[in-house]
């Protein structure tokens, strides 16, 4: 009987497809987003994207400006060369001062950082492209940071798109993609637009001062927890992701992501019980976390819970329609 209920619970899901910006949004935005090219004493040349965020000034990761002796931003045919720039190493963050630029500012969102799986966008040079390319995705984790929020998406990205902007459905700019994990399946990460609120006050410098390094290129052992869980997790190593979200969960007691990573390592390690609890505790904290629901009605099937299945699956589908299809495709 269990075998002919399961597939009737994603018979019955209508799988809604996300809201998605309009062409026209798109299009409009695009008129904010520059490509940043540069070069190196070797003669070796670099390219980025940018988004205009006040008037005159444009956001950018400062690694793509790594080395460059020389710097310009190029939109819709023109080429410009800015004159000043306000630095974040430590956060990654730099702001070009360019002279009459002439783009409109995007809208800065006023909220620190977005939901869990709410949908997002992002417009950037993927690749050099010669034309800004538009890619969705969704907030996968948020990650507490000094003092701003770490964004995780599931919107991935490659080379020339570090410093392009992530966007909302209504076009509001919640912060920037800058770095990626090595390996198979990588995640992908942002920095937060608060961290650009708080550059915009910052004093213009007349040249690049490329003072520190920033948070993610730190030596491993000085990286951030949620960094360092990423190879454990691709190389299905539990019992080192067990001891380093230990290790999380001791430090920082309010980080969900610790104790959602320490029931998967419990649960991969035959520790069902207390990874059941592990789950369910993060799901009281954060009812939106899709990976935890996951991994529950994974469980669930396993114990023949088809009433605790459909619950899960139910509030999945409220959230994000591919976890859905995922679970589906797991549990035929």
């Amino acid at each position: 009987m269990r075998q002919t209920i399961l597939p009737i619970i994603f018979a019955s899901i209508s799988i809604n497809a996300y809201a998605e910006p309009t062409l026209d949004q798109i299009y409009t935005l695009k008129g904010s987003i520059v490509k940043i090219n540069t070069a190196t004493k070797s003669g070796a040349r670099g390219v980025g994207s940018g988004v205009v965020v006040a008037e005159d000034y444009v956001a950018t990761n400062c690694h793509v400006l790594t080395n460059a002796v020389g710097v310009n931003v190029t939109a819709h045919g023109d080429t410009f060369n800015p004159v000043a720039v306000k630095e974040d190493w430590r956060h990654d963050v730099c702001l070009l001062k360019v002279d009459y630029l002439g783009m409109k500012p995007v809208v800065l969102a006023d909220s620190e950082s977005p939901q869990y799986e709410q949908s997002i966008f992002s417009i950037g040079f993927q690749g050099g492209a010669p034309k800004p390319q538009t890619t969705f995705g969704n907030v996968k984790a948020l990650y507490p940071l000094d003092d701003g929020m770490v964004i995780r998406t599931s919107d991935s990205f490659m080379l020339g798109a570090s410093g392009s902007p992530i966007f909302d459905d209504e076009g509001k700019l919640y912060g920037l993609n800058t770095f990626k994990s090595p390996g198979h399946d990588a995640y992908y990460f942002g920095v937060p637009v608060k961290w650009i609120k708080a550059l915009l006050n910052a004093p213009d410098l007349k040249e690049l001062g490329q003072s520190g390094t920033p948070f993610w290129d730190s030596p491993e052992g000085q990286q951030p927890f949620f960094m360092r869980i990423v190879l454990p997790v691709q190389n299905k190593d539990w019992v080192s992701l067990k001891s380093i979200a230990q290790d999380w969960q001791s430090k920082e007691p309010t980080a969900i992501e610790a104790s959602y990573y320490l029931a998967l390592a419990e649960e991969n390690l035959g520790e069902t019980k207390a990874a059941q609890q592990l789950y369910g505790q993060v799901l009281k904290a954060n009812p939106r976390h899709t990976a935890s629901m996951l991994a529950l009605a994974k469980l669930a099937k396993t114990e023949g819970n088809v009433q605790e299945l459909q619950r899960l699956t139910m509030l999945l589908k409220d959230l994000n329609s591919d976890a859905v299809e995922e679970l589906g495709a797991n549990l035929q």
